[in-house]
């Protein structure tokens, strides 16, 4: 079994996660997005953020709106939508469900028997 393929399967489904953390502060450019998960230590490469992006929007969770900018062509800033803030509120609870049960089992098994 390798731990490699374990971790990326995790990074896949955290990602999302993340990116709509990010997102429910305030708009964000894409470059904006990847610097804030790279300060984080997720690195993330605009060939991945990209996809996910238009699969969050295709699912009405985030919305975009075009600014223009000083130093080239107009950006696209993403941000979410009311369905997406109802939607990071069930990942919310579902990451502290998960969280929890993960470190109830790391406790029982560093603490065998509750002694």
């Amino acid at each position: 079994m390798n731990a490699d393929n374990i971790k990326s399967q995790m990074r896949k489904g955290y990602l999302e996660y993340c990116i709509l953390l990010i997102l429910k502060k305030k708009p964000a450019y894409t470059s904006d997005i990847i610097s804030e998960l790279k300060d984080a230590k997720l690195i993330v490469v605009e060939g991945t953020l990209y996809p996910l992006l238009t699969r969050l929007k295709n699912g009405e969770l985030l919305d975009y709106r075009w600014e223009e900018s000083t130093q080239g062509p107009p950006r696209k800033y993403y941000e979410m939508t009311a369905q997406g803030h109802t939607f990071l509120d069930d990942l919310e609870s579902a990451w502290e469900e998960i969280n929890n049960v993960v470190k109830k089992i790391k406790e029982e098994s560093t603490n065998p028997g509750g002694e």
